[in-house]
């Protein structure tokens, strides 16, 4: 996680999207920094157990959602930064739409 968060060199006010939110570790990292988080990810118990987890934190730049991660999250968009948390042989198509720059990945 640490190398991931270094490469997209978030700062303050960062806006990212996170694929694949898990516990919601990486996304409270990411809110630590200073950055806007969105969140998604495909498994509804593992998500609701991250937002409670996030919430109990005081985490509250951190939205989260349940889906395919793969479209990415358009109505938040764009965004400075990607992080795919989740394995893929490509980045998909709707991801590379939604970021502001090709530095995002």
């Amino acid at each position: 996680m640490a190398i991931m968060t270094a490469a997209v060199r978030v700062q303050r006010g960062s806006r990212v999207l996170e694929i694949g939110t898990g516990s919601g570790y990486q996304a409270a990292i990411l809110a630590e920094l200073g950055a806007a988080v969105s969140t998604i990810e495909i498994v509804p118990q593992l998500a609701r157990q991250a937002v409670r987890a996030l919430r109990r934190r005081g985490y509250r730049k951190v939205h989260a959602r349940v889906g395919d991660g793969f479209a990415g999250w358009p109505e938040r968009a764009p965004f400075d930064a990607v992080i795919v948390t989740a394995g893929s042989a490509s980045v998909p198509a709707p991801l590379l739409d939604q970021s502001g720059s090709a530095d995002a990945w």
